[in-house]
């Protein structure tokens, strides 16, 4: 990163609701419908790029290309040199392809970029930066805590914001609070550094509607306060001359079905399953096919192909109760994923399915991890994170003397995740059959088209500081 000056020129911030459709605005987002068709504007809407998860959706915004080209083929892949699987891994490097900030540098050398909680923000080339990214003790205790670029606005804005509520962000106790903390931030940013482009990331509407579904009434209340969040945000931008947009990743659907995939490779022999600490592991490179879930596609690798094993276990795969479509080898240049971090079939899921990575037959088997949030050693996504288990009897008592345990400096197990994949009513990664469900733009005035692509979003971000 090089030290610049205040921005010269164009500013623009750029808020990321995820979750956020065309169908959410009226009656319980007020501020936002209003903000989306001011001047007699209109939102636009976005086909997804698939898979549409964050990681993907966000890679294709900042560079313009599809996953066959940018290599961010869900939120994780399997590292086939390295045997092991990865997900939600964060350094910028992995994005291969020139991101907008580095295209508007060429143009406009004094211009500057900040990234809060927008997905692989480590070492990257904006000029300000400010990540999620928990501290490991060698106790194995873990301390929950922010990267930031250049290192000195880690602590410079908790001093005034205080510390990130991680357990806001991702769990049973995800909510507002974490949203909030970035918006602060955001201002703070803003106040401090003066960005030509911002990148805001609010996540709140991704956790009710996964939870309950986007229909479910329960999520009306996630609705008003993201409104209110992002429509005082805005505000206060504008206050600036900053001019915002509000951009969504995907929209999330009800779902009702859930597809096992490695339980179905489990039957067939073709997982290699092993023991540590008495319970069951899947070994990756030694199973002949194994499935990474990422919502509603999975990836499917077949550590030693060939031809015969592959039709096998497609063949499987299209049996299976939910799966809408099967992608292989070249055909996965149909659905943009014909890259070496894919895997050698993509499964898409039918609208109302999504896929769970689990692979135990009995749930006193399951790894001692799945019962925890450990988004790094599941085969997969999981949404039942954000549930606590409603089999424990005092949540609250059982979470707090755990928690207790913990800052006294016992090793404790947060055991507290339920295995019932169908606690989860809203999922997302296909194109939704109706578009009142795709992502949206909003505040952009010159969109041209009934729908756009999302090389189109790319243009349009690149079009508010090269118009001018």
């Amino acid at each position: 990163m090089v030290k610049r000056d205040h921005a010269k020129g164009p500013r623009v911030a750029i808020l990321n609701l995820v979750g956020l459709s065309s169908r959410h605005l009226g009656e319980h987002t007020p501020r936002l419908t209003e903000f989306a068709r001011q001047s007699g504007q209109q939102e636009a809407i976005i086909r997804p790029v698939l898979p549409a998860v964050t990681c993907t959706a966000q890679s294709s915004y900042l560079t313009g290309k599809l996953p066959s080209e940018h290599g961010i083929v869900g939120n994780g892949w399997y590292d086939r040199t390295l045997n092991e699987h990865h997900f939600w891994k964060q350094s910028n490097a992995l994005v291969q392809g020139e991101k907008i900030w580095e295209t508007l540098r060429k143009q406009n050398p004094d211009f500057t970029c900040a990234n809060l909680f927008w997905w692989y923000n480590m070492y990257s080339t904006v000029d300000y930066s400010i990540t999620p990214r928990p501290l490991y003790r060698s106790d194995g205790l873990k301390a929950f805590d922010i990267h930031s670029e250049p290192l000195s606005i880690r602590e410079d804005c908790k001093k005034v914001l205080g510390e990130f509520p991680f357990p806001a962000f991702w769990g049973p106790r995800a909510g507002l609070d974490s949203s909030r903390w970035i918006a602060k931030a955001a201002l703070w940013v803003e106040e401090k550094y003066h960005p030509n482009l911002n990148l805001i990331y609010l996540p709140h509407l991704d956790y009710d509607l996964q939870r309950y579904g986007p229909n479910d009434p329960r999520c009306q209340k996630a609705f008003q306060e993201i409104d209110q969040l992002a429509g005082s945000l805005i505000d206060n931008l504008a206050k600036n001359g900053v001019k915002c947009l509000v951009l969504s990743e995907y929209g999330i659907t009800e779902v009702d079905r859930v597809i096992y995939p490695n339980l179905a490779f489990r039957h067939q022999g073709w997982l290699n399953i092993k023991k540590e600490f008495g319970l069951e592991t899947l070994d990756s490179g030694g199973s002949q096919a194994f499935a990474l879930t990422d919502h509603q596609v999975a990836h499917i690798y077949l550590p030693q192909a060939n031809p015969v094993m592959l039709k096998k276990v497609r063949e499987c795969l299209e049996s299976l109760d939910g799966v809408g479509s099967v992608f292989e080898g070249e055909e996965r240049k149909q659905c943009g994923l014909n890259h070496e971090r894919a895997g050698d079939l993509v499964a898409f899921a039918k609208e109302d399915a999504w896929f769970s990575y689990y692979f135990w037959e009995d749930e006193k088997q399951a790894p001692e991890f799945a019962r925890c949030i450990d988004i790094h050693r599941k085969h997969g996504y999981d949404p039942a994170e954000l549930f606590i288990d409603p089999k424990i009897t005092f949540p609250a008592m059982t979470a707090g003397r755990k928690l207790l345990a913990k800052k006294l400096g016992f090793r404790i197990h947060m055991d507290l995740i339920p295995l019932d994949s169908g606690l989860v009513k809203g999922s997302h990664g296909i194109v939704p059959a109706d578009p009142l469900d795709w992502p949206v733009i909003l505040g952009s005035s010159s969109t041209g088209k009934d729908s756009l692509e999302p090389s189109d979003v790319h243009k349009l971000l690149l079009q508010e500081f090269l118009a001018v």
